[in-house]
This record gives structure tokens, sequence and C-alpha cells, in this order.
């Protein structure tokens, strides 16, 4: 992959012995190749935090696929399953758009070659660099209709000149437009204190669809699974993105904004769940994740456990 500029490094965890049994991600990762049969679950990095620090947010995102991966890498899979690290792409002397243009690239080849992609971000402006990925891909090409589904406490609608982490969806929005279509754009999780009146009439604007953190609660998964059908029944391909600020400051401190309030984990496993059955999810992308900002790994470990949780449920529908 040409596109991808840190091949990437050896895993490493826990061992318990060999064969099936005692499977570990860091057993059942390997590099990726060109070779790779379609199916393969495939891991790619974006190491960057230039669209927080235009936002201005606390920086630190870039380190997060790092700590993503290790977090992943002791975690017991419940069956063989064909997972790929294929590197890293990093951001560098601020040039945020020229990474966010290489990850595209980096995940438009790997859809089309048949495999189920997870960006490990990175802050939230990997959300358009994904974007870019999927919307040129084979699929949307042929006609599929493109859904995006941002697990988030904020619209990230913003109309900055300058793009970052706070713009990705409008960016989406724009360039979809452009190709004379319209973006299919639903978020779980809105917090009303974090978002101005002037973005909830751009969502309005847009079409976007939200459903608020505070109707988001265990006792409303009714309410959520139908929100997620409702969105699913309206598209053929899906991209998910995770902020991790969507979730409450104590499962979630290390993010540049934690959440007041938040979604709890039950809800968001149940979302991933109903997505990743869906059979229409191609592409996933987590962001937010500062390590300098963690205890005890503690959001690290969360965003892995939902990776995770994703990974081993789209692997059995593939198979």
């Amino acid at each position: 992959m040409t596109a991808v500029d840190h091949p990437p490094a050896p895993w490493s965890g826990r061992d318990d012995g060999p064969g099936a049994a005692h499977l570990r991600w860091h057993s059942a990762i390997s590099p990726f190749t060109p070779e790779t049969p379609p199916g393969a679950s495939v891991l790619v990095g974006f190491r960057s935090d230039e669209g927080v620090r235009r936002n201005k947010g606390r920086t630190g995102a870039a380190t997060g696929p790092a700590a993503l991966r290790q977090a992943l890498s002791s975690m017991a899979l419940p069956r063989p399953a064909s997972v790929m690290d294929a590197g890293d792409i990093a951001v560098e002397d601020g040039d945020l758009e020229s990474g966010q243009r290489r990850l595209g690239a980096a995940v438009t080849e790997l859809l089309d070659a048949g495999h189920f992609v997870t960006v490990l971000g990175g802050g939230h402006e990997v959300a358009y660099a994904s974007y870019l990925g999927i919307a040129a891909g084979a699929a949307v090409a042929a006609g599929a209709r493109l859904g995006v589904l941002n697990l988030d406490a904020h619209f990230d609608l913003r109309a900055d000149p300058t793009p970052s982490s706070g713009t990705p969806f409008r960016q989406m929005a724009e360039a979809e437009a452009a190709a004379g279509r319209a973006l299919n754009y639903a978020v779980l999780g809105i917090s009303q204190p974090s978002n101005t009146a002037a973005l909830f009439e751009t969502a309005a604007a847009l079409g976007v669809r939200y459903r608020l953190d505070e109707d988001c609660t265990t006792g409303q998964l009714a309410g959520v699974r139908g929100f997620v059908e409702e969105f699913l029944a309206a598209v053929d391909v899906v991209y998910m993105t995770i902020d991790l600020d969507v979730l409450p400051a104590s499962v979630a401190p290390g993010v540049s904004a934690p959440a007041a309030y938040g979604v709890p984990l039950e809800v968001l496993e149940r979302v991933c769940d109903l997505v990743a059955g869906s059979g229409k999810l191609a592409l996933l992308d987590v962001a937010e994740l500062n390590p300098a900002l963690d205890i005890d790994n503690r959001t690290a470990r969360t965003a892995a456990r939902l990776i995770h949780r994703i990974v081993t449920r789209h692997d059995v529908r593939l198979n």
C-alpha cells in the first residue's frame, strides 16, 4: 500500500499457550499484504491531532493508534479470524489535508479489495479522510446509497474556513452536494450543551437525523434500536465513526472534551451489534483517544472492546 508511510510494528501480549484455545489478537494478527484474499479485517492507523489543534482542543490523539493496538493485543479472540495490520499514516508539519487524502486512498484500496476496514485515530478529523475513502470506492460508484453513522456528543458541522476536527461532516455534506447527492448522516449521542443553536440549525438544514444523549439511556434501548434500524433501512453501505467523547467521562476520560453526561457503554454495544450484524457495515473508525489524558488506560480499553466486538461479529457474518 503506497499510501501507508509507517509499516506495522510487531504485536505482543499475554501468551497462555499455542492453538485456537489460547488465541489472542497479538497471536492472530499479521502484516497486511496486497496478496491477502478478500474478506480480511484490516487495521490502519491515522496519527493525527492537527485537526484537534486547529479546533483549539487538547492535543495528543496522534498517539492514539499505538495505544489502541496495545489495548487490543491481549484480548482473547473467540475463534480464529483473518485480522491484519496495514500500518499507519501520519500527519506531519501541519499538513492535515495531505494526510487525509493519503488515508482516503488507502481506505479505497482496501475496500475495493473486499476487506473490512477499521481506522484507528487520531482526532476526529479522521472522519473526512475515511469518507474520502469510501466515497471514492467501487460500491458508491456503482450506485450504493452511503450512510454515515456518527456516535458522538458533537455534530462536527462547523463552517470554519480552515478544516479541523470540528468540520468533517460539513465537508462531507459539501462533497456529496458537489457529487449530486445528499449526505445521509445520522448522529447518536448529541449533547445539547455542547452544540450551539447554529449547529442545530445547520443539522436541520442538511436533514441530519440525531438522538440526544439524554434519550440514549439503558431504559430507552427500544428507541435507540428504532433510530438505528430506520437509518440502516435507508442505506446500502455504512461508514460508522465512534468519537470516544460520546461516552461518559467516567468511562472515557482520555479524550479532548470529556462528556459530563454521555451514552452508556451498554447502549453503544447494542448499537454496534445492530450495525455490524446488518451486513452493510464496510468501514469503521475510532477517534479522539488521547492517551496522555487517560486514566489507567480506561478509555483505550473501552475503545478496544468496541473494536473487538465489531470485528468479531463482522467476522462471523462473513464466514
